[in-house]
């Protein structure tokens, strides 16, 4: 038992010793926080667990009963989050029922909030890039979705990059309109961006800051009343980054922020109607939310993403470090995750294998570089791969077994980072091409050869392939992957704050991060033709001719005493 407490004791150890070189170096939350934080990295335990609550029209309210989360390092209850029954949704769909189908600003109705936006996040990009700030946000994701400090930093890091993005000005130009000439004097057409009004958001556990901030963020720029639900078992996360916008100027009544089942959540979304809803998680989930709300649905869902290494072999110690990243680093726990790697023959005698063997062995749980999986257990991760091991010439080149001297409770996974070769030909058999493309939200990957002529058969094995989320690839033409990576320097998991990351080929699919983004998700197309006729457009030539006056001669005159009576002369016709 003692070694089995080990590595887990020591992830712990080196969490709670690392932030306490920075951020914690001691335990009282109230000198060693951020003074919006209602908690201390380092000092969530079972002895002394966390509490979120929901907030709903403008207040922080408990439920009727408490969801207590399991610290995925030991198993302990070390986090406590108000569970709203579905009996308590009433609050929440009465609070979406109050936003106008117009939203909470449009460009003809309370523009200033464009502003109001720009400026909190302003305020909001300044407190996060403060080292201690940043730090303190990078440690509670390790807590709850176990990642290496890189990794955790790495997200913050383009957290506070997007919110510089959207900084100032940068909000009401997400709001740019256009006009086109009409068909007759007086006649315009001019199209707006548009809020939905009431939308929902819904995010998964691997990214517990970047994925609901950025979306959050992007619904609120365009107008619209959110209501967000975050995975409980990380929803601590985005608890305490609304605090910190609550405290640079966020309306509370703007955002309403639930915790609950699947179930619940369901039914709050049957009855609250939300004119949109955005959804990141899996492709089960995703097609059932799909049918419920009619298609009012915007989804970036699971994929099994897949790389393409040419002819030309160079760089093999950087490309070997990229696919290990690619598929290991956070756990394997990235919807873009490299799931397969189709290398060409000319690969199998440089060394790639045995280098990214031996990038992969490195990883070990004490650092989190290796850690628990929370979607998959250990148990079906290794019948997986017993699957695998039964087709004609695949074998396990590294992995393929459970981490040891760990802690890791039983719901969840601990494997080795694991890779296994499957052959070409065997993988594109009817009865081996869904098992082999299944996706496995864990350390996990498939590898396979090809030949030259073969690449006509790799091409049409992505085509077949279900999920078009990310790619590195050396043939774009004849791929529909959204975020896709060519080159030498390609990867999969390339999720940065500028450039657009998201899903193709799908009418329902949402992107994250960037404007483009932002105006596709968050808001749809309004066209208004003004048809004032010849008549009254002499009247407005009037007016406008009337101004001009008044400007010129209010420029001709040195003091302010006769401008009024100058400017209401009347105009000889």
């Amino acid at each position: 038992m003692h070694g089995k407490m080990r590595a887990g004791a020591a992830a712990l150890t080196f969490l709670r010793s690392s932030a306490s070189s920075s951020l914690f170096r001691v335990s009282s939350r109230s000198l060693h926080s951020p003074a919006f934080a209602t908690v201390t990295a380092a000092d969530i335990s079972a002895s002394q667990p966390a509490e979120v609550r929901n907030l709903v029209q403008g207040e922080w309210k408990a439920s009727s009963s408490w969801n207590w989360i399991v610290d995925p390092l030991n198993g302990e209850h070390f986090i406590k989050v108000a569970d709203v029954q579905e009996t308590e949704i009433k609050p929440f769909v009465d609070s979406l029922h109050k936003c106008p189908k117009y939203g909470l600003h449009n460009p003809f109705r309370s523009p200033e909030r464009y502003i109001l936006y720009g400026d909190i996040t302003t305020k909001a990009a300044h407190i996060l890039a403060q080292p201690e700030v940043s730090d303190f946000f990078a440690r509670l994701i390790q807590r709850v979705s176990p990642k290496s400090y890189m990794q955790a930093q790495g997200e913050v890091y383009v957290t506070q990059k997007f919110l510089e993005n959207f900084s100032g000005d940068q909000v009401r130009f997400l709001a740019r309109s256009f006009s086109v000439p009409g068909n007759h004097l007086g006649q315009q057409s001019h199209g707006f961006r548009w809020p939905y009004g009431p939308v929902a958001i819904i995010t998964p556990f691997n990214f517990p800051l970047e994925i609901p901030l950025l979306q959050l963020m992007g619904a609120l720029y365009m107008g619209n009343k959110p209501i967000l639900k975050v995975d409980s078992k990380v929803s601590i996360v985005m608890e305490q980054m609304l605090r910190l916008l609550h405290s640079c100027g966020l309306p509370k009544e703007d955002v309403d922020f639930i915790n609950s089942d699947g179930k619940a959540m369901n039914k709050l979304l049957m009855e609250a109607k939300p004119s949109m809803t955005l959804f990141t998680g899996s492709s089960r989930v995703a097609e059932k939310l799909a049918l419920d709300l009619k298609g009012r649905i915007k989804l970036e869902d699971a994929g099994f993403d897949w790389k393409i290494l040419g002819p030309d072999v160079q760089e093999v110690d950087y490309i070997s470090w990229v696919c290990d990243q690619d598929a290991y680093a956070c756990s394997g726990q990235k919807c873009s995750a490299q799931s397969i790697l189709f290398a060409h023959e000319n690969w199998s005698s440089s060394g790639l294998l045995s280098k990214m063997k031996f990038l992969a062995e490195r990883r070990k749980l004490e650092d989190l570089t290796i850690g628990p999986v929370l979607t998959v257990t250990t148990e079906s991760m290794l019948e997986h791969i017993d699957k695998l091991l039964q087709i004609p010439g695949s074998k396990l080149l590294f992995g393929g077994r459970p981490l040891e001297n760990h802690s890791i409770p039983n719901i969840y996974g601990a494997l080795k980072p694991t890779a296994l070769f499957v052959p070409l030909s065997e993988i594109m058999k009817e009865k081996n091409f869904q098992l082999v493309t299944k996706e496995i939200f864990g350390p996990f990957q498939i590898i396979t050869e090809y030949k030259h002529d073969q690449l006509p058969i790799v091409l049409d094995a992505c085509e077949r392939m279900h999920a078009h989320l990310t790619a590195a690839v050396e043939v774009i033409g004849k791929s529909v992957n959204g975020t896709t990576y060519a080159g030498m320097r390609a990867r999969t998991t390339g999720a940065p704050q500028n450039h657009w990351f998201g899903p193709a080929g799908d009418p329902r699919g949402a992107g994250i991060g960037t404007p483009e983004a932002i105006k596709l998700v968050w808001s749809c197309h309004r066209e208004i033709i003004y048809d004032v006729g010849p008549d009254q457009m002499v009247y407005l030539l009037k007016q406008k001719l009337r101004a001009s006056r008044c400007a010129q001669i209010f420029s001709d005159i040195n003091s302010d005493g006769d401008v009024g009576i100058a400017c209401s002369s009347p105009i000889k016709r």
